[in-house]
Order: structure tokens, then sequence, then C-alpha cells
């Protein structure tokens, strides 16, 4: 038996990097998966290469009548979603609060933070009906430090922390779990252009003195997926190679 048989997942932000991944190692493991993304042409090539129990929907996260659609059609094609990962974000702009334009703020967290709560609130509905679920909300350790001149992006993430715990606490009598993961630094194609020296500069700042694969993140949302994971809600998972424990 796979790990996630008869689980139906929508990953968002799923066209590439950590996404891309997750989407693909929950199809490896037997899920279902719905990707959606801003660019269709990238979704619906990791779609195409996952096959028949993949599904591609382009979709914005900051539209709520958007994600009710794409739930609709996660219902119609593979039946009840029972998974949600939160993962599509924007790192916003490097400024800082003085030089921070509003539209910058507000696509910020209309982004990272809002299309959080509009996923969960469009497949609460579902997940209830049906029995229970797992929501899981992709972080940053940036949700517990701050590490850059970048508020925005920090506002959300420390955001999404406390909108998850909401989420356990109020539905942990109906099944339906909620956690947050937060990545440290990961390698995803955005660093390819990043010289060489600088990324293994960085990485020796890490206790582990490395960079994770997205694989590793990969594996703590199939972990938290699936039914091995039934007793965890309300947690930050924090994957960072200790970086944050110093």
């Amino acid at each position: 038996m796979s790990r996630l048989e008869n689980k139906v997942a929508i990953v968002t932000g799923a066209g590439a990097g950590m996404g891309e991944s997750h989407a693909r190692v929950l199809a490896e493991h037997g899920a279902r998966v719905v990707l959606t993304d801003v660019n269709a042409e990238a979704g619906q090539k990791v779609a195409n290469e996952i096959g028949e129990n993949a599904l591609f929907i382009k979709h914005d996260v900051t539209d709520f009548e958007a994600w009710v659609a794409v739930v609709k059609q996660a219902n119609d094609k593979f039946g009840p979603v029972n998974v949600l990962v939160n993962n599509a974000g924007l790192a916003g702009p490097m400024a800082k609060i003085e030089e921070l334009s509003l539209e910058d703020y507000d696509r910020t967290v209309a982004v990272d933070q809002h299309g959080v709560f509009y996923g969960i609130k469009a497949v609460l509905p579902g997940m209830l009906e049906n029995g229970g679920g797992s929501i899981i909300n992709i972080s940053s350790v940036a949700g517990f430090v701050y590490q850059a001149t970048n508020a925005a992006y920090a506002a959300a993430k420390f955001a999404v922390r406390g909108l998850t715990k909401a989420v356990a606490i109020e539905y942990a009598d109906k099944g339906i779990r909620a956690n947050s993961v937060h990545p440290g630094a990961v390698m995803t194609p955005l660093l390819a252009s990043v010289p060489k020296e600088d990324v293994d500069a960085f990485a020796q700042t890490i206790p582990v003195k490395r960079m994770a694969d997205v694989r590793e993140i990969s594996d703590l949302v199939v972990f938290l997926a699936s039914d091995e994971s039934t007793y965890i809600t309300g947690s930050e998972l924090v994957i960072d190679g200790g970086a944050t424990a110093i």
C-alpha cells in the first residue's frame, strides 16, 4: 500500500522550485495531485510529466473565487481534497520599511498570507464533510527570525504561524490537522544565477555546512500529508540544518 493512497492533494506554486518537488514526491507516494501556478506553461509541463494522477490548473492564490473553482475541479477529477499544501509565495522586495512601497507590501502579503488563508477557507467545507484532512502551510525560518531587510515577507511568514495554529485548534476535533513548515536555505533553481562560491560561503554559516536539498523539504511534506503524522497538529516544523538554533 502506498503511503498516500486515497489522498487528493492541492499544491500551489507547483510550476517550479519547492512546489514542483512537493507535487512530484506526493504523486510518487501515491497521491493524486492538483498542481496550481500562475505560470501555465511550467505547471502544465510538470503535470504532464507526473502523468494521469496529476491535474494542472492556472491559478492566482490571491483570488478567492479562483480557489473555490480549483477545489471544485479537484473534487470532480479525483474526489474530495484531503491534503492542502500552501506553497505559493513571493520573496518580496529587499528594502527598509521607509523605502518599501505600499504596492510591494500589499502584493507580498496578498500572496504569502492572504493566499494561505483563502486556500484554507476553500478546502475546509469539503474536509469537514468528508472526515478531515491535512493542511500544510509552507512558511520560512523568516517566520521565526528576521534575517533580511524584507518586512513584508517577514510579516506574512510570521502570520502563517498564527493562522496555522488557529486552524489546528479550531478543527482538532474534526479530524483536520494544520502544521507549518519552516525551511531554511534550500537549493532551488532560483540559486542557479548565484555564483557557486557565494553559495558555498553561505553554506559554511549553517551548522550542517550545506544547503538543504529540495527533496528533504518534500519528504517532510509527505510525512505531514500521510496518516503517519495523525497526532501532529499546530506544530511548527523547522528544517534548516540548525541555523535557527545558533
